[in-house]
């Protein structure tokens, strides 16, 4: 493709916070680092004040998510990725292993899985835009799965399909904890990060076990050696620590404010169906204006699928389905260019290992006012694209 006249900026109402990312995605409304509190800063994490709030996050979140009082949760390195690591190294192996994947982290943890010399793994895939048959997942074995895959928007629609037994059921939520109704106490293993749905600071991992996962953890040593920042138990012991705001490695305790900042600031806007709220609007908003725009549609073809986070949708139009692939990615590319230097929308081009589509993040803290004012603008930028690459 040539290179694209600059267009006339359009007559159109603009975003006033134009950062639709899907992570790390954008803080909260009315945001101001004034607002954090500093007095752990500079502190060890070990002293009692920043271990104290350490241990906040960890209730806090237990209380708004409605995760069951008998889980544990602790604050792990790694962001969401680490939290599902320490889930696969430290208790996978007695038994067979169902994977999901039907999106880019999926298939990430079937590779890691695989890695490890687990005789009965048995994946169930799908293509971008579908879910596998949940239907041949079996309560004896156990189970990895995204409940949101956040490069193809994708989400399961319930827990319903997750069949009682002896085996494990291990969730990556990151993208949909605190903006999706989650059946917690038919997961034994949730992850999640910080910087995905309530906008907070990377490298921090959130991970819940069940009272099963505890027992499997307690009960089983796994063959292969563990680095140190994937150890749950120290010789045959479970780290109980970890569970009350003892971290492997040295958090950042700034971070550690903002995230207890985005928590008060989900209590005061009403919990938890507030979030799921604002998330649902943000994916109603999209849906108006994809229906009224012939030449974009949702990845996700079930309705019941689409994500309200990771909201991926794909460009339908003739024109650009006859390019290849490289040509697509380029015209996403340049689309996605004029919305950037017109500063109304940042970073919302699809998943380098999706098909190539645009990512609007769709979470509690986007305002849906301002993904209202971005569509027309999605709509402007790609009929100039499409126009120049006719010409």
């Amino acid at each position: 493709m040539l290179p694209m006249q600059t267009p006339q900026s359009p007559d159109l109402p603009r975003p006033e916070n134009p950062r639709f990312s899907s992570g790390p995605t954008t803080k909260r409304p009315g945001w101001d680092p004034a607002n954090l509190a500093l007095e752990s800063l500079g502190r060890s994490h070990r002293a009692a004040l920043p271990k104290g709030r350490l241990n906040a996050v960890i209730q806090e979140s237990r209380v708004l998510l409605g995760i069951p009082e008998d889980y544990r949760i602790g604050i792990v390195p790694g962001s969401d990725t680490g939290a599902v690591e320490m889930a696969l190294w430290n208790l996978l192996g007695p038994r067979g292993v169902d994977v999901l994947a039907w999106e880019s982290f999926g298939q990430g943890w079937v590779q890691d899985i695989r890695s490890l010399p687990i005789d009965d793994v048995r994946v169930l895939e799908a293509s971008y835009g579908d879910l596998p048959d949940l239907s041949q997942v079996s309560g004896d074995r156990d189970v990895v799965f995204t409940w949101n895959g956040t490069t193809s928007g994708v989400r399961v629609p319930n827990a319903d399909w997750i069949q009682p037994g002896p085996g494990l059921v291990i969730c990556d939520a990151t993208s949909a904890a605190f903006a999706m109704r989650i059946d917690y106490e038919r997961l034994d293993v949730i992850t999640w990060s910080w910087q995905k749905v309530l906008g907070g600071e990377g490298a921090h991992g959130m991970l819940a076990l069940s009272p099963r996962a505890i027992e499997r953890l307690r009960s089983y040593t796994p063959p292969w050696p563990l680095p140190k920042l994937l150890r749950l138990k120290s010789g045959n012991s479970v780290q109980n620590g970890l569970f009350s705001g003892s971290t492997i490695n040295t958090p950042s305790l700034l971070a550690v404010e903002d995230q207890l900042d985005a928590l008060a600031w989900s209590r005061d806007i009403g919990g938890l169906e507030a979030l799921i709220a604002r998330s649902e609007a943000n994916l109603a908003a999209v849906a108006r204006w994809v229906r009224d725009n012939a030449w974009i549609d949702f990845l996700a073809a079930d309705l019941a699928t689409r994500s309200s986070t990771s909201i991926c949708l794909s460009i339908t139009d003739p024109w650009f389905k006859n390019l290849a692939i490289g040509e697509q990615r380029e015209a996403v590319g340049q689309l996605t260019g004029l919305l950037a230097n017109e500063g109304v929308a940042f970073d919302i081009g699809a998943y380098r290992d999706a098909p190539p589509g645009l990512r609007l993040w769709g979470g509690a803290t986007v305002e849906t006012r301002d993904l209202e004012r971005v569509l027309p603008w999605l709509t402007w930028s790609y009929d100039h694209v499409r126009r120049e690459g006719a010409s």
